[in-house]
């Protein structure tokens, strides 16, 4: 892989990290805000929410697949 290409993907590693960390804050933010019923519940699903996205986080193989699959190009 050239130095041009590899630079190509990892801009798009960090528009896809990017777009995952979005997503989270999305998610977090409907739990506490839509789906909790009092103050409890939106501290446990505010820490919830993130604790797991952290925990069950893409791994690089996965991110590789699909930027491949979407962009056409991948790190070799």
């Amino acid at each position: 892989m050239t130095e041009v290409e590899s630079s190509k993907y990892q801009k798009q590693l960090k528009v896809a990290w990017v777009i995952y960390t979005i997503l989270v804050i999305i998610v977090a933010a409907v739990m506490v805000f839509v789906i909790a019923q009092d103050n409890e519940e939106m501290l446990f699903y505010g820490l919830m929410t993130i604790a797991v996205s952290y925990v069950f986080r893409p791994t690089e193989a996965f991110f590789k697949k699909h930027i491949t699959r979407i962009m056409g190009s991948a790190e070799e």
